[in-house]
């Protein structure tokens, strides 16, 4: 039998799916408030990091290839998005955003306020300690765990 979480684990995990659940809810109102559902959002805005073949954003995006191709068809439809061959394989086709995706991109990014409100009301010292508890749970590098200990460690932003 597997043991139960302790009541501050339970507590823990339950504020994180609320935090998680308005930034989603958030997300999907800004990407509607774009004329785009949430995955093309997501889609755009992987994409305004880098060009990506249609595999590796399904694999992003955690849903099966088939899908990538209609979100990336709408929004070529759109202007938003182009493919190009890849320049290392021709073979493969690689999803490119526009002039206008990027900018599409940008302004979605800047019109999420879920995070810069509440993420305000702490000291950039606990953004900074928030920041590196994240990283420690998700496993993003020894140094992430290394920097909790010392104060003050690292630069925390607040919207990031």
């Amino acid at each position: 039998m597997t043991p139960r979480p302790d009541p501050l684990t339970v507590e823990v995990v339950e504020l994180i799916g609320t935090v998680v659940a308005r930034y989603h809810e958030e997300y999907e109102r800004a990407a509607a408030d774009h004329s785009l559902t949430g995955a093309q959002a997501r889609l755009l805005r992987l994409l305004a990091m880098e060009p990506m073949p249609m595999r590796r954003l399904a694999q992003c995006l955690k849903c099966e290839p088939s899908n990538v191709t209609g979100i990336v068809d709408r929004l070529e439809a759109r202007g938003l998005v182009e493919r190009r061959p890849d320049p290392a394989d021709r073979r493969v086709k690689l999803a490119v955003p526009t002039d206008e995706g990027r900018a599409t991109a940008e302004r979605l990014r800047t019109s999420l306020d879920f995070a810069g409100e509440p993420l305000g009301r702490l000291t950039a010292a606990e953004r900074t300690l928030l920041k590196q508890l994240l990283q420690r749970m998700l496993g993003l590098g020894e140094e992430a765990a290394e920097e909790i200990t010392e104060p003050g460690a690292g630069r925390a932003r607040p919207g990031r």
